[in-house]
């Protein structure tokens, strides 16, 4: 996962796509890795090789459970931060790959 995290460093949200990458990897179930599989699509149109994930849940759904069961009251919260995180990584990577 080396090159990954060179080739993605300085991007906005960048520590949440390579930890999410690591966590799919390892399976391991945490917000960061639903928040990946939830992004999945349009990181590979991007030429990022999101691991396959052994869950069918919708990565959208499961980030909310488990922002839910660490912190009800702060979970939409969270969630819409972290989709936002991830919606500026994603457009600042595609700049990135266009410029290339």
């Amino acid at each position: 996962m080396g090159r990954m995290s060179t080739d993605l460093e300085g991007l906005p949200g960048a520590d949440l796509v390579v930890a999410g990458m690591a966590d799919l990897q390892a399976g391991r179930d945490t917000p960061d890795a639903a928040l990946v599989r939830m992004a999945a699509p349009r990181l590979r149109e991007i030429g990022i090789a999101v691991p396959q994930s052994a869950s069918n849940q919708p990565g959208s759904h499961r980030l909310y459970e488990l922002l839910s069961e660490r912190d009800p009251a702060g979970a939409y919260s969270r969630y819409n931060a972290l989709l936002g995180r991830m919606a500026s990584f994603a457009s600042a990577a595609e700049q990135r790959a266009a410029q290339r």
